[in-house]
């Protein structure tokens, strides 16, 4: 049996990953990305407590992590077509600097 420290790290560095390509990249598909690896973390992090404290509760706030993940790729994706309809870029200072 994996011991939870194990999945303690190994979710702390899925988040952290994934908040360093958030800050640091500029592209609006990979910051979306980058979110999803995050949540992934969390989703890591809340099934290795629920299992090893054998609580139901933390196998239902995943199913609602997954949804509302599920739902921001969704909008995200729709939102970064539309933008690069628009702009022909998805880079995130070139969409600040667009007015109007």
């Amino acid at each position: 049996m994996v011991p939870m420290n194990y999945y303690i790290v190994l979710a702390f560095i899925l988040f952290f990953i994934g908040l360093m390509g958030f800050i640091l990249r500029r592209n609006l598909i990979v910051m979306l990305v980058s979110i999803e690896v995050m949540l992934n973390g969390i989703i890591i992090l809340f099934a290795a407590i629920s299992h090893y404290v054998k609580d139901v509760s933390g196998y239902i706030i995943i199913f609602f992590v997954i949804a509302s993940a599920a739902a921001e790729s969704a909008v995200g994706l729709t939102l970064a077509v539309l933008i690069y309809k628009k702009l022909k870029t998805v880079y995130s200072t070139d969409i600040n600097n667009f007015n109007g």
